[in-house]
């Protein structure tokens, strides 16, 4: 009998520390398989002109994934595109971080059901992610928030939290006077979270959120999806409207990256919107079914919107910063240089061709192709920091 009980504990030991093993190391090897680095060891050769040029820069990227993935983003690591430590290291001023809630199994560019089993929830469930966020897309979004509130709690010195147009130039004047700060401003990808409640989206402003995407892979509430059931000619929801209207009203930024083109043209046709494309390519570069066509890429720049042009192999047909470098070049023949910015998707279960510490190959790769100085600086962020210093609500608006 007691040989028994020594076995039985020795067995439960094992399991205990296997399920351990699990939760400790799972997420990290999907993550690592998720989001690879095609940069070679080293990285990609760049000039001490285009390096220094690239120290001259206020930087500003539309989209990042890193709070899908529960790690300490103030801490480096050797998997992924984005952490604060490398961020920093990248010259970044300000990192727009979207909070992915739902993701269709199978998830394809062409069509995917918003029925079809959901591939975040098994992820939330393997990273321990508090109970609240398994059963609610408005609870994984808030949790996602809550976690880059804490992280900007603990070290206030390195990464700040965006809310407001005074936010965005007191964080400029800082990084201007030699500070090492990161800007970080929330977004959702996808509208989803809202879970069909106008009231939703002030719990979503009250947490920080900033910037909505209406929709993700799959038709919601708001409207069609670029790779839902519903086709191109699945546009702008009576509720997706009632949300756009209260996104303006609030000073939010309205993304249409994974809208339909009707969707598109819905919003467009709304008075006053001015909404962004966060990460996307251009189709007439790469002929791609992620990309939106040229023509209502260019009606959103002539509505005054901003194109954040992506980095991944999908959307700029290449995995080299010369790629990139010629979809950006790409978006400014078809909409002008003052419509151009970054829009990376990084460790969104996307490739790129180097993390945020080596966002100076960019840099290279723009001044290789033959782009001035002043052209750089609007594409690499300027463009953005004008965006926002025209939308983001002022600091008593924020507050109220």
């Amino acid at each position: 009998m007691r040989m028994f009980r020594r076995v039985l504990l020795g067995i439960l030991g094992l399991a205990i520390i296997a399920v351990a093993g699990f939760f400790i190391f799972a997420p990290a090897y999907v993550e690592r398989g998720m989001n690879p680095l095609r940069m070679p060891e080293g990285g990609w050769p760049v000039s001490a002109e285009a390096e220094a040029l690239h120290q001259r820069l206020v930087i500003g990227d539309w989209h990042s994934d890193a709070l899908l993935w529960d790690r300490d983003i103030l801490r480096q690591v050797d998997r992924g595109h984005t952490d604060v430590p490398r961020l920093l290291a990248g010259n970044v001023a300000l990192q727009v971080f979207t909070t992915v809630t739902k993701s269709p199994r199978g998830q394809n560019y062409s069509q995917n059901s918003a029925e079809a089993p959901d591939n975040i929830t098994p992820l939330f469930m393997g990273q321990l992610r508090p109970i609240r966020s398994w059963s609610s897309l408005r609870e994984r979004a808030l949790v996602q928030a809550e976690a880059l509130q804490q992280a900007a709690d603990r070290a206030p010195d390195r990464l700040r939290i965006i809310r407001s147009r005074e936010d965005l130039a007191s964080l400029l004047q800082d990084r201007a006077t030699g500070q090492k700060v990161l800007g970080a401003m929330l977004g959702s990808e996808g509208a989803h979270p809202l879970e069909g409640e106008l009231a939703n989206l002030d719990v979503l402003y009250g947490a920080g959120f900033r910037l909505l995407g209406l929709t993700h892979f799959f038709d919601n509430e708001l409207g069609g999806s670029l790779h839902g059931q519903g086709g191109s000619e699945s546009g702008l929801s009576p509720f997706g409207r009632q949300v756009v209207e209260g996104m303006m009203a609030r000073g939010m930024v309205v993304d249409l990256a994974h809208a339909s083109p009707r969707m598109v043209r819905d919003v467009l046709a709304m008075e006053g919107t001015r909404p962004i494309v966060s990460h996307t390519g251009i189709r007439s570069y790469c002929d791609s079914p992620r990309n939106l066509e040229d023509e209502v890429i260019a009606a959103i720049a002539a509505k005054g919107g901003l194109i954040g042009v992506g980095y991944w192999e999908d959307v700029a047909c290449g995995a080299t910063p010369a790629d990139v470098a010629g979809s950006i070049l790409a978006a400014i023949d078809l909409v002008g240089e003052d419509h151009v910015s970054l829009g990376s998707d990084y460790d969104g279960a996307v490739d790129a061709p180097f993390d945020a510490a080596h966002l100076s190959a960019l840099t290279q790769a723009l001044l290789d192709a033959g782009l001035s100085e002043a052209q750089i600086a609007k594409v690499m962020g300027g463009n953005m920091m004008r965006y926002l210093a025209e939308t983001l609500p002022a600091d008593e608006e924020a507050d109220g």
